[in-house]
């Protein structure tokens, strides 16, 4: 490259696209034809500036223009350092990091380009490296509307001149790698936006962050040693649809306020083992600079919160977690990001993430961003990101934030707000597109794991699979369920028989998807007070009412989903700035209904006809022959073998005496639970542990008040009679 005063100018002041093409060392021709090496180097302000060689030989450079320094030797191509004097202090001793050929390959950058590098992180970002023999970190962004960029950080005190990056070419990706940097540094980007303005930004693929409210991102490598193969194998050969899934939702921060992620894993552990879930499923854990954004406004897509701790130490609390048998599920967000300045907003100082025109890159319910889910480099990020937390973290699940607003181009937009598809339709075909790699791809490479959308809409097939025209999810929250089932029942028992559709209508649709039965944090916040707080009555009643509902929840078709805190009956509103209500514990009637929902899970895992064919309305019947109460809510479940469970509820304010009922089966019928039972704080009400069937699996019951009764055949069992006693 000629170097002239202009590029030179440009050079020094960091603001080149191709640093590399006049810093360095650079090969040319003496006057005999020989090769002739010429080593230039940025040191402003500088004394004297030499480059010595691994052979000895000692180069001084001459000063060009604006800190730029220059000097030629013959011979082979050595490595070399560069010794720099100053006026007020001693030699500077430092490594060049021009002197290195790009750190990522023509083969990474094609697949960038085409948006399909399922292992981005690997590429972009930071990341620490022996490279060429020399210790370092290198550095790559995206960034194809820049006309410059460059690295501020700790080892450069914030200015970025000396690190400017080199483009590589239509990829849009810049590079360099920095010699002598390594883990804890924290930086940012500088970008040169084409009109003109340098703008900082975090690392989009940074995979750690600094604590919030600070913003830079940091240089981090992994020193994990994972210890659950024997977790991993038996997951790639599992069928999350047809094993128990009872998910306890998780906020961290406010769990137990205080602890880390190594702290958190013995107490997660004893906790919810002890009671009995199958599963945790954390709150969004990925980067956010909002605490009460509960982690659904993610900066750090790649980067898990340091709020707990270092990435490593997130990999010990799944490694811990697994080990104790129990499933990581976690929320992620693909369908938003916020408009933070120092975060992917206007990244190269144009829309570049989101999508370009307001009315379908800009979420207002939300004040957020819309990915451009369209463009190749950008579905890459999101694709890529799934298979990060699967890959580098070996979570088990996640569950996609917001499917709802991806769908539709009309989502909570007025007419003429909204720009619609090419065939003129309202759906979103680029995201419906992505949503379908995303699953087809994560569950090609990860058998076992379940993606799970939160999607409240009637979208057809949001769990087929994608060569049925699918979405691809495993799961969709059975968001109908929620809204009629609590509904229901809030209601005062005396009025509850006029409104019995609201509990029945969810089996007309039950197995239309593959569904999670979801209690949420977003039912227990925003003035929605506690779920017991729902139930009518008295605290007897309402505690009744409590173990009535869940049991009937355990025992629907679909797997069930619980927000902390309510299996022991949290009295007052979740709130992510405080810790939960556990002294409610101190109290007999909430550690009953705490020893309930740990039986209650129990209970729910030894018996596969609960959950062995969710998905299959064969394996399930209505029941409520010959009385047909409105108040009584009956089902039965089977599993493949073909044993069965009866499901049968009484919503109303009284128990029901001779309460005539044709089960699946005549026979013996073991109550294996019973709501009302005093242990749990019931009034004790039952059938004395055993219902008998006889001709046609007509049977005579007692139905506890506001309880529910889980009745398991016994096809074996004698029945005395008056003859064989």
């Amino acid at each position: 490259m000629t170097t002239t005063d202009e590029v030179l100018d440009a050079i020094a002041g960091g603001a080149h696209h191709d640093p590399h093409s006049v810093l360095g060392i650079h090969p040319g021709q003496d006057a005999e034809g020989g090769t002739l090496w010429t080593v230039r180097a940025r040191r402003p302000l500088a004394r004297s500036v030499t480059a010595v060689f691994v052979d000895g030989t000692r180069v001084p450079l001459e000063h060009v223009r604006a800190g730029i320094w220059e000097g030629t030797r013959s011979g082979p191509l050595r490595r070399y350092e560069l010794v720099t004097a100053y006026d007020d202090g001693p030699d500077y001793v430092a490594d060049d990091p021009y002197r290195f050929p790009p750190s990522i390959g023509e083969l990474d950058l094609h697949l960038v380009g085409e948006g399909r590098h399922e292992e981005l992180w690997r590429v972009l970002g930071a990341h620490v490296r022996e490279f060429e023999g020399t210790s370092g970190t290198a550095f790559a962004v995206w960034a194809p509307n820049a006309r410059a960029v460059r690295i501020v950080g700790s080892f450069n005190d914030w200015d970025g001149q000396g690190h400017a990056m080199r483009s590589m070419g239509g990829s849009g990706v810049w590079e360099l790698f920095v010699p002598g940097v390594g883990a804890g540094e924290t930086y940012k980007f500088e970008l040169l936006s084409r009109a003109g303005g340098w703008v900082t930004k975090a690392d989009p693929m940074a995979r750690f962050a600094e604590v919030p409210p600070a913003t830079a991102s940091v240089v981090t490598q992994s020193s994990y040693r994972w210890a659950d193969d024997e977790w991993m194998k038996r997951r790639a050969k599992s069928t999350p649809v047809s094993s128990p899934m009872s998910v306890y939702e998780l906020h961290l921060g406010s769990w137990r306020p205080g602890l880390s992620y190594r702290e958190a894993a013995d107490q997660i552990i004893e906790y919810v083992g002890a009671q009995g879930f199958t599963h945790v499923e954390f709150l969004p854990l990925s980067e956010h600079p909002f605490g009460g954004s509960w982690g659904y406004q993610v900066t750090g897509y790649y980067a898990p919160t340091s709020r707990f701790g270092h990435p490593d130490d997130l990999r010990y609390l799944i490694d811990r977690l697994h080990g104790a048998g129990i499933g990581v599920i976690m929320d992620w967000v693909p369908g938003h990001f916020p408009k933070d300045a120092f975060a992917l907003a206007r990244f190269d100082g144009e829309a570049l993430y989101e999508h370009p025109d307001p009315r379908r890159g800009e979420h207002r319910d939300w004040g957020t961003y819309i990915f451009d889910y369209g463009r190749n480099e950008v579905r890459n990020f999101l694709v890529a990101n799934a298979l990060y937390w699967f890959e580098e973290f070996h979570v088990d699940g996640l569950r996609v934030d917001a499917v709802a607003s991806m769908l539709y181009l009309d989502y909570s937009r007025e007419d003429g707000e909204w720009v619609p598809n090419v065939h003129g339709g309202r759906e979103n075909l680029e995201a419906i597109r992505f949503l379908q790699e995303v699953n087809a791809t994560a569950y090609k490479r990860y058998p076992g794991i379940a993606m799970i959308a939160e999607e409240s809409t009637s979208f057809p097939g949001v769990t087929a699979p994608t060569s049925q025209a699918g979405l691809g999810f495993g799961f969709k929250w059975n968001m109908g369920w929620m809204n009629d089932s609590l509904q229901y029942i809030k209601r005062d028992p005396m009025y509850r028989s006029h409104h019995e559709g609201e509990l029945s209508f969810s089996f007309v649709y039950a197995f239309s998807e593959n569904f999670v039965l979801p209690i949420s944090h977003d039912e227990v916040v925003h003035g929605k007070g506690s779920l017991i707080g729902r139930m009518p009555g008295d605290h007897w009643q309402q505690l009744a009412n409590m173990r009535a509902f869940l049991a009937y929840m355990w025992g629907h078709p679909g797997k069930q989903l619980l927000f902390m805190g309510q299996e022991f009956g949290q009295l007052s509103e979740w709130s992510e700035g405080r810790s939960l209500d556990w002294w409610l514990l101190d109290q007999p009637s909430h550690a009953q209904l705490h020893s309930f929902v740990a039986t209650l899970n129990r209970v729910y895992r030894d018996h596969s006809a609960l959950w062995a064919r969710d998905s299959d309305g064969a394996a399930f019947v209505r029941l409520g022959a010959p009385m047909w109460n409105p108040n009584v809510i009956a089902f039965a479940r089977r599993d493949w073998h073909g044993n069965s469970i009866a499901v049968v509820c009484n919503f109303s304010g009284e128990p029901i005496t001779s309460y005539e009922l044709d089960l699946p089966e005549r026979g013996v019928w073991h109550e294996v639970l019973n709501t009302d039972a005093a242990a749990f704080g019931g009034s004790g009400v039952g059938n004395l542990g055993v219902v008998h069937a006889g001709e046609g699996g007509r049977a005579k019951l007692v139905l506890p008040p506001l309880g529910v009764l889980w009745l398991r055949h016994d096809p074996q069992a004698h029945i005395p009679s008056p003859t064989q006693g």
